[in-house]
């Protein structure tokens, strides 16, 4: 099944009846014995909700929903994309395991695994994702995780999941894979993947006035991030507040229509900027290195998804050009992603300005890139117009 009807199919009704399910806006909840309330504690009692931090209906609504579009057995949403990532690591891993991770993801994942998880004695070898060699080549007998986004954040590389998933299974190690960049347009669990996180915060909420994520896995996965004893998910308290997953639901049921459109005006900028001499990384150009990686693992009606980069050479370039787009209205200079309006920022001295400089280098993220997370623009000709005289008024084309 298409991962939007798999959203599209859930029927959820209000206790009194309503189209939308009703808000459990409680933190705690009552029993009429004893032994139910243990049994719940202990998580012997289905339906039945004990505290907050362990579970509500609310968040488990939201839960069914994005597992069903990943086609996972179940999820568990937490208060943010960090929330998520760290809890599954930290389940997967003890003192002396080895993560094996692409090099160019969300900065606060790297500082995590380069500067956090270390305390723990837990190591991470960062690699360039695209070459199974080199993954290959970093995995050891203390390794248990492989970890990637399905397009990375923020240069944009393409993960061969389906390959990735070989090599996992071949060295007996979880393929973790982050597809905040590319819901929709490409499913992770049916490429192999074991677990899918997403920070719901961006396209998947898409109103920017949210922050959440999600872990996507089996039964078995998800059973152990909320054991109350040793459960990672459970015991940091990352927990989804139930008026957000709610309003989170309400805003998935639109990302289908949004995605498409997010896509598409992506997709004319791109190929716009690329004719202009701009050097563009936008996985829909055949220019991409990864194109036809992309192709074959996509769910073709969604597009390429909304993310792009531009450099225009320096940052002194970067900043005058961003900020004259935002006093023109065409977006906002702001970090995050997924808003129907088109959001820019240079995530080296940004997102990613917890890699360190020598490092930015060596992946290839230059002081002049510019991500941008294209919006919803209904006429999107009139906006590269626009952008296209902010460009030349500032001499980069």
């Amino acid at each position: 099944m298409k991962p939007a009807d798999s959203i599209q199919d859930l029927q959820y009704f209000g206790e009194f009846g309503g189209i939308n399910p009703s808000i459990s806006d409680a933190s705690t909840y009552t029993f009429l014995s004893a032994k139910t309330m243990f049994d719940t504690f202990e998580g012997n009692a289905d339906g039945c909700y004990l505290y907050s931090r362990h579970s509500s209906p609310s968040n488990l609504y939201l839960g069914e929903a994005l597992a069903a579009m990943e086609g996972t057995e179940t999820s568990n949403v937490s208060a943010s994309g960090m929330g998520a990532i760290i809890s599954v690591i930290m389940q997967l891993c003890s003192a002396g395991d080895h993560v094996v991770s692409s090099r160019t993801i969300y900065g606060g994942t790297y500082a995590f695994l380069k500067n956090f998880a270390p305390k723990l004695n837990i190591q991470t070898s960062f690699v360039d994702i695209t070459s199974l060699k080199a993954i290959e080549a970093a995995i050891t007998k203390n390794s248990k995780i492989l970890y990637c986004e399905a397009v990375s954040n923020p240069l944009l590389e393409v993960a061969n999941i389906a390959a990735l998933s070989k090599i996992a299974k071949k060295h007996k190690l979880q393929l973790v894979v982050d597809n905040t960049f590319s819901p929709l347009s490409i499913s992770p669990k049916q490429l192999g993947a074991d677990i899918v996180i997403h920070s719901l915060t961006k396209f998947i909420n898409g109103a920017s006035d949210a922050i959440g994520g999600v872990v996507c896995g089996s039964q078995e996965c998800i059973d152990d991030l909320r054991n109350v004893n040793d459960g990672a998910a459970m015991l940091f308290g990352a927990t989804m507040d139930s008026l957000r997953a709610a309003s989170i639901l309400k805003n998935l049921r639109t990302l289908h229509i949004r995605i498409k459109q997010h896509s598409a005006n992506a997709l004319y900028l791109a190929q716009k900027f690329e004719l202009l001499g701009l050097k563009t990384v936008y996985p829909g150009l055949a220019s991409h290195p990864s194109h036809q990686v992309f192709k074959a693992q996509m769910n073709t009606e969604f597009g390429f998804g909304g993310m792009l980069t531009v450099d225009v050479g320096s940052l002194k370039n970067a900043n005058t050009l961003m900020e004259l787009m935002q006093n023109e209205n065409l977006g906002y200079l702001a970090v995050s992603l997924g808003f129907y309006k088109t959001l820019f920022s240079a995530p080296g001295t940004s997102t990613s300005s917890e890699i360190p400089e020598e490092e930015q280098k060596i992946m290839g993220l230059s002081e002049g890139l510019i991500r941008f997370s294209v919006g919803l623009d209904n006429d999107i000709e009139r906006t590269y117009k626009a952008m296209l005289k902010c460009m030349q008024s500032v001499g980069v084309v």
